[in-house]
């Protein structure tokens, strides 16, 4: 009763092809040949960036605005779900007080 009934693994059925003989091939070596020479890397014709002390702290107040609006959405998103949950609690308990008072009235 406590011993596991393994199952048999089923027999196949039907046509059954036998394996595919794989026969070995024999490798020639070919004729060996010497590498070519790396070829010159073209220069980038695209400009490079370089930061002055202007633009660096024009990016990092773009980034600071950025986080901020963002933190700022966020927060706003989260405050507007907060209100909405006690605003549904409280219509909840006005409810429940309607309903009960109106089955003692009775």
């Amino acid at each position: 009763m406590f011993r596991p009934k393994l199952p048999t693994m089923p027999q196949p059925t039907g046509i059954v092809t036998p394996p595919a003989v794989i026969e070995p091939t024999t490798i020639t070596p070919g004729t060996p040949t010497d590498p070519a020479a790396p070829a010159p890397v073209p220069a980038s014709t695209r400009p490079t960036i370089q930061l002055t002390p202007g633009t660096t702290l024009a990016l990092v107040g773009g980034g600071t605005a950025v986080v901020l609006v963002v933190g700022a959405v966020l927060v706003s998103m989260l405050l507007a779900v907060a209100i909405t949950g006690a605003s549904v609690a409280v219509c909840a308990v006005v409810l429940r007080s309607l309903l009960a008072s109106g089955n003692r009235r009775r």
